[in-house]
């Protein structure tokens, strides 16, 4: 019921459709709208947000800088786990959608709200990421998803509601509404319009991170990232924080044509849907985190994170972040990154990142045990014994199969 819902918190970007959402709030249920706008690096002037919350008449504006906590507690987490949904995937859209949740909530019981209100469309994957989020940190809350609710079910009936109300429609440099964009300081996701044929290349001009690979530099840059805990720490020596961290790696990325992605994904809801991605400082950290856990890690814990990797990376994707089952895998992939500290030296060079050094004081590489050369520590003998006992079963199963005896179960 419309009059039970006195007040709400919308997460508002201050583009056209929570602009559009935000006027049909105050139209639909009569209600008092604060809005909470975050700033998770996406590059946009925040302030125009605010300006368009008060021309519309809300009293409680929130726009809050969240890099920090955004980086530090959420995307290092994910690549502690070397998480990739899909095997290519970084989840750049995905991990954010726990933070803006998390606070929402937080603002929501602040300010005494009934309600929270998202602008996600009910074929996407946010929707329920954002609402997963909502009722992990209150049951109790009511949620608005004014996708599922209005007639306003097509972009042309948006942007037909935002004219008739006199909402401004941004235009794109061919003089039309842009397709879909969603960035923050891990990735640029772009959807819709001309890119949902998946058989067309897309055009050079969706990609605002990255350069061409082919107009990166002719010559490789080399960094070196220092690395604490399974986190990235420092760039060439010098310790940054998570967010200026990231942001750098970004610039380097960028710059040298790393981290474009064009996929066709499995969304959460049953269908396909196709994304161009661009993740440049997030593909230089997988590869950097990767590097340095070579040399740090046990076989036996890599090999089990890789083998928990896909279901973790599937529950952030599906909006399980609050969830035990991610706290447990989160707690066993902190206890693996106990070890992983050092540094790693990688040649940046047209779209490529390639590993070409890791040093570390918690090393498990041992040159004495692995050279060609006549060494004191390993009996090369031993190995006969090692191979017999592995090949036991193997050897008993082909005997079998050789039997011209059928056995007796009598």
């Amino acid at each position: 019921m419309t009059d039970d819902i006195k007040k709400v918190v919308l997460a508002y970007s201050g583009g056209l459709d929570t602009s559009i959402i935000l006027k049909w709030l105050k139209d639909t249920y009569h209600c008092e709208v604060v809005t909470f706008t975050a700033d998770l690096g996406q590059g946009d002037e925040l302030e125009p947000a605010r300006k368009k919350a008060e021309m519309f008449g809300c009293k409680e504006i929130f726009i809050e800088d969240l890099r920090e906590e955004f980086v530090a507690n959420y995307v290092f987490p994910m690549f502690r786990a070397n998480a990739l949904y899909e095997g290519v995937y970084l989840l750049g859209t995905a991990i954010a959608r726990p933070l803006i949740a998390k606070r929402q909530i937080e603002i929501a019981h602040q300010v005494g709200a009934d309600a929270v209100c998202h602008g996600a469309t009910g074929k996407g994957n946010d929707q329920v990421r954002f609402e997963l989020g909502y009722y992990g940190l209150d049951p109790d809350i009511k949620v608005i998803a004014p996708w599922r609710e209005w007639e306003l079910n097509s972009r042309t009936k948006l942007i037909d509601y935002a004219e008739k109300n006199q909402i401004p429609v941004a235009k794109d440099k061919r003089g039309e509404a842009p397709f879909s964009v969603d960035a923050n300081l891990l990735h640029t996701s772009s959807e819709g319009k001309l890119l949902e044929d998946p058989w067309q290349e897309s055009p050079e001009y969706v990609y605002n991170r990255i350069i061409a690979p082919e107009d990166a530099p002719d010559t490789p840059t080399y960094i070196e990232i220092g690395f604490d805990h399974g986190d990235a720490i420092a760039i060439d020596g010098v310790t940054l924080s998570p967010a200026t961290l990231l942001a750098k790696l970004n610039d380097l990325g960028g710059a040298n044509g790393i981290g474009r992605l064009d996929l066709l994904e499995n969304r959460f809801v049953g269908m396909k849907s196709r994304g161009i991605y661009e993740t440049p400082g997030g593909t230089i950290l997988l590869a950097a985190h990767r590097g340095i856990e070579s040399i740090t890690l046990d076989r036996g814990a890599m090999h089990l994170k890789d083998e928990l990797m896909p279901r973790y990376a599937e529950l952030i994707y599906n909006g399980l972040w609050f969830s035990p089952e991610r706290e447990m895998l989160q707690a066993l992939i902190d206890c693996s990154q106990q070890h992983v500290c050092g540094t790693v030296r990688l040649k940046l060079y047209k779209g490529g990142v390639h590993l070409v050094g890791r040093k570390s004081p918690q090393s498990l590489y041992s040159m004495a045990h692995v050279t060609f050369e006549e060494d004191q520590v390993y009996d090369q003998r031993d190995a006969a014994g090692f191979i017999k006992l592995n090949a036991l079963r193997l050897r008993l199963l082909n005997q079998r199969g050789k039997s011209k005896v059928n056995p007796s179960y009598e």
